[in-house]
This record gives C-alpha cells, sequence and structure tokens, in this order.
C-alpha cells in the first residue's frame, strides 16, 4: 500500500487555492502595442503566474508601489486584495496599477481553479465579443473612407474615427480662438474659449458625409477626438452631424461636468459616449443617475479592473444605458476586457487599436491567430485570462529601449509599508 506522502510527491499540486500565495510582482515595458504600457507578472508559491497591465502611458511605479501590500496574499481573494489597494488608484492613468494587479489576479485565481476568468465574474452572456477597429484618421476624407472600407473587408462591423478641430486647424476662419488656446491640450475644453465657425462646422459635415458616402449608412461610426471646444460648439457640431447617424460621440468634454452632457444629450439625438477616465462604479455614477449619456465607455485599466467594471456595467443597465469598453493597450488588456464583455449583458461593443501590428497577435501563445475573426473575439475557455505562456521572442520586439528591464527583480520595493490605514 503506497502511504500518503508518496502519493502527493507524486502529484502536481499546482494549484490549491487554499494554499497559494503571491511571492513576486514584476514588470516589463512594452511599448508600440499601438501605446507604451506595462506588463505585470506576479508569481506565486506555486509555481503559477498571473499578467496584468497598466493603462498605455501610466508610470509602472503605480504597481510597483503596492507590491509590499499583496506579497504574502492568496491572489484568489480578488475582491478582498481590490478593497486594500483601490485606495491608490485615481481617474485615468492614476489607476493603472490597481487595475493591472486586478487583472492579474483573476488570471491566478482561474488559472488556480481551473476556469476561465468570466466564469469567477458570474458566466457568460456571448460566446463571442464584437469590436469595433480605431482608425487613424487622415486630411483626406476620400482616403479615410478607403482607409475604412479596408477595416470593413477585414469583417469588421463597427468602425470608428476622429473628427475634430485638427482637420480644419490651417484653414483661415475655421476657428475662432483665444490665442495659444490652440497650442495646448492642458486647458479643459470649457476655458479654452475654441469655437468652431460655421465654415469649420461645414468642411467637418462635408468631412463625414463623404466617409459616409463610401462606407455605407448601414456600419455603425462613432467619432472621438473633437478637439478642446465649448460645449456651445460641440452642440452646434453635433447637430449639423446628426444626417450622418453616428453610432456615438465619444468625449466632446470631460467626463467630470455631468451637468453638461446633461445638456449635450437633450440638445442632440445622437447617442452621447464618455468613461475611458472614470475610476471605480462611484465615478460612473452622476453620469448614470443624470441619464447624461447613452453609452459608459469604461477601460478596465482604469475603471478598475474585471470584477468593478462589470459591477458599473450592471449599473449602467439598471438606468438604461449600454455600455463599450475601450481598450488601446496589449493582449493582456485586451482579453481581460473580452472576460469582462462577455459577463456583462449591456455591453455593446469592444474597441482595438492593434490591427496593423501583426505581430500584436504573438505575444502570447495562447492566442487564436489571428484573435479577432470577422470583427469578433472568441471567448477564451483555458483557465484564467487564457493568454498562456509569454513568447520571449516577441517580447523583446516591443521591449521598451529606453527602460530595457524585463520582469527583472524588483527587490527594491519589498519592504514599502507606510500607514495605509484611512481611519484612527
Amino acid at each position: 500500500m503506497i502511504d500518503q506522502p508518496q502519493i502527493v510527491d507524486n502529484v502536481n499540486t499546482n494549484s490549491r487555492p487554499t494554499d497559494l500565495r503571491i511571492t513576486d510582482l514584476r514588470i516589463a515595458n512594452l511599448v508600440g502595442l499601438p501605446m507604451t504600457v506595462s506588463v505585470i507578472r506576479i508569481d506565486t508559491n506555486q509555481g503559477i503566474s498571473g499578467y496584468g497591465e497598466v493603462r498605455d502611458g501610466a508610470s509602472k511605479i503605480y504597481a510597483l508601489m503596492l507590491k509590499s501590500r499583496v506579497v504574502g496574499e492568496n491572489p484568489c481573494n480578488v475582491d478582498r486584495i481590490f478593497r486594500k489597494i483601490k485606495q491608490f488608484g485615481h481617474h485615468a492613468r492614476q489607476a493603472g496599477g490597481i487595475c493591472g494587479i486586478e487583472m492579474a489576479l483573476m488570471d491566478l485565481a482561474g488559472k488556480a481553479y481551473g476556469v476561465p476568468a468570466y466564469q469567477l465574474a458570474g458566466g457568460k452572456f456571448r460566446d463571442k465579443v464584437l469590436c469595433y477597429c480605431d482608425t487613424p484618421t487622415i486630411q483626406d476624407p476620400v482616403e479615410m473612407g478607403a482607409r475604412l472600407r479596408r477595416r470593413m473587408e477585414m469583417g469588421f462591423k463597427f468602425l470608428k474615427m476622429d473628427v475634430g478641430i485638427d482637420l480644419v486647424a490651417d484653414v483661415k476662419g475655421a476657428i475662432s480662438a483665444p490665442p495659444e488656446m490652440l497650442d495646448t491640450n492642458h486647458i479643459m475644453h470649457p476655458f479654452t474659449g475654441i469655437q468652431l465657425t460655421s465654415k469649420g462646422v461645414d468642411l467637418l459635415v462635408e468631412y463625414v458625409g463623404t466617409v459616409r458616402s463610401i462606407v455605407g449608412d448601414e456600419i455603425p461610426l462613432a467619432a472621438d477626438h473633437f478637439g478642446h471646444l465649448t460645449l456651445e460648439s460641440c452642440i452646434k457640431l453635433g447637430r449639423a452631424l446628426e444626417p450622418f447617424t453616428l453610432a456615438w460621440y465619444e468625449d466632446m468634454i470631460p467626463w467630470q461636468f455631468t451637468d453638461q452632457y446633461v445638456r449635450l444629450s437633450h440638445a442632440v439625438t445622437t447617442p452621447i459616449c464618455t468613461g475611458e477616465d472614470i475610476y471605480l462604479k462611484d465615478g460612473f455614477k452622476p453620469l448614470v443617475e443624470a441619464r447624461a449619456v447613452s453609452i459608459i465607455h469604461p477601460d478596465i485599466a482604469t475603471s478598475g479592473g474585471i470584477l468593478e467594471t462589470k459591477r458599473i456595467g450592471d449599473y449602467a443597465q439598471e438606468h438604461g444605458i449600454a455600455m463599450a469598453m475601450h481598450m488601446a493597450g496589449s493582449p493582456v488588456a485586451t482579453l481581460a476586457s473580452v472576460h469582462c464583455a462577455a459577463a456583462t449583458e449591456n455591453f455593446l461593443v469592444l474597441e482595438n487599436h492593434s490591427v496593423d501590428i501583426p505581430s500584436w497577435n504573438d505575444l502570447f501563445d495562447g492566442l487564436s491567430k489571428p484573435l479577432i475573426v470577422d470583427g469578433y473575439i472568441q471567448g477564451p475557455e483555458a483557465p484564467g485570462l487564457g493568454l498562456g505562456d509569454i513568447n520571449e521572442e516577441c517580447l523583446n520586439e516591443f521591449m521598451d529601449k529606453g527602460d530595457p528591464l524585463c520582469f527583472d527583480p524588483t527587490e527594491i520595493w519589498d519592504n514599502e509599508h507606510p500607514h495605509d490605514r484611512l481611519w484612527s
């Protein structure tokens, strides 16, 4: 008869979820995905690792400063750890560390229990996730329409382009603005005094009309990056573009100004969309409760990760609002978004920015190739996020030459322990 120790010696005990503990957190900075991102790897005492992502353009320190707060924790306690660290996040890129860690925890918990991450979020509403293809805008509307048409030929069924003051900035008489306001993007829209003239509006209407005539009226076509316009100019342009049945106007004004979004939504009939820079469900509440938008647009690398973003979507659904998802990162944030989208009933469509980067699809060996087929990403059924192992050769292609450390040791962050308690 074989005794118990001998049996255990011959069995792969990865994973015993109850005994799982975080032992390390490391970072790799990657560029050209299409943005610069920091991929997080969280290691454990049982030899399994989980991947997350600090949002495009954010500092890797947002994640590294949290290392000492998560090492020793059981990564399967996703919500417990999230509540412990969420105080260190904020809106936009400042949420990157918390969200990236949450993604990695969901990856680890899924691997530990042998289930895909969407199952940990309550199960799925769909097997595949619709993607919209964001395409960089160029000055020539005929060529822009041709570019979008090529996206359709690739199978995409939902498109987005930029329709902003950059298209008319060099046309005399198209924009009225105080001195130097057009040369900065650090002043919030209501304070710039930048207005489109009737000539400027007419030129943008002509541009969108040309594009629409090429792609057709049936395919959803969203618009973004209008510029730091006053609310009144947003309304004027929004009304003028209504004949083209755009899928939404995105981020026309800063998300913080709920009352201005109410005015905008009441003034136009095209759906209004915002939310990529909002952190946590509480940040979305004013817009949702005021019914100031038709579509919320969280980025999972800012909004709080998979579980919090599902909560946000559920809350919006209670108020009759759909959820699209912003995403401009690596396959890590992509698959985290796919799991959240699969698990959220009022999900509409997920952004993709990486169609023109062939090796993007090769960064992890668990990805289907191509990942996007006929405009959809099939929901992964592998445990965790379903990424598989990282492809070292492809990883080197995207390494940030200005910060070449690749999942190197991070002991300098092991003992960062300030007094975190928020009460006396």
